[in-house]
């Protein structure tokens, strides 16, 4: 399912949620004037699970080892792959936002893309591909939209072979589908590991670890009374 919108308008200007697109658009483009060195520069930023693990500093918070945890979430791997992530972070971001205030959203987005990298990294502690995206983090709004917005009406279109389908749902009903799949191809990733067939290319784990994380920080971020839906 491609949600198109939702029927919660903001109450303020999304700010934070447009710096952050903004942000992630700017550095795709940097990206794509990179060429060949372009390898190298995700090797540098993005998140290597096994060398995060295998870190070893007398500072357990060294910056050398932590900031791939944030960098990569400003970095992806095509276009598709960003304006997947960017178009999610447009629907629900905004509402996210206007239920918590612009500095604790960028503190929670934060926290949020921490926990879901984390979670990828003890999902899969050896391996050794870059995670770079900002679903992590995005899966962590989606958590707490959720919670938030349960009664909101999310347009969606439904692919069926060559046709689309227009539908419009509950909040709780796409975004618990949503959540759904992600725990599904999780474990279904985690098994072919661990019988040695090797993995997907998506970090479901980090999406399962950031939603988890939206779902228990919300609380902590919102402002009174401001959940609707």
């Amino acid at each position: 399912m491609i949600p198109l919108k939702d029927n919660i308008p903001a109450r303020r200007l999304p700010a934070v949620n447009a710096g952050l697109i903004l942000v992630n658009v700017l550095v795709f483009i940097l990206e794509l004037q990179l060429g060949p060195g372009l390898d190298d520069f995700i090797r540098a930023y993005g998140f290597v699970p096994v060398r995060f693990m295998a870190a070893q500093s007398e500072n357990f918070l060294d910056l050398d080892r932590f900031m791939p945890v944030y960098s990569s979430m400003f970095l992806h791997g095509g276009f598709l792959h960003l304006l997947s992530n960017m178009w999610m972070l447009w629907i629900f971001g905004d509402n996210v936002e206007d239920s918590m205030g612009h500095r604790r959203y960028l503190l929670f987005y934060l926290l949020c893309g921490t926990v879901s990298v984390l979670a990828q990294a003890m999902a899969s502690p050896a391996s050794p591909v870059p995670l770079v995206g900002a679903s992590g983090a995005i899966a962590g709004v989606l958590g707490a939209y959720f919670l938030l917005y349960p009664r909101a009406r999310i347009l969606a279109v439904v692919p069926i072979f060559f046709f689309f389908y227009m539908i419009e749902l509950p909040a709780f009903v796409f975004l618990g589908l949503w959540i759904l799949l992600q725990i599904m191809q999780g474990y279904t990733t985690y098994m072919t590991a661990a019988e040695g067939s090797g993995a997907g290319g998506i970090a479901w784990w980090a999406h399962i670890g950031g939603f988890a994380a939206g779902l228990l920080l919300i609380n902590l971020f919102k402002e009174r009374l401001k959940g609707r839906g």
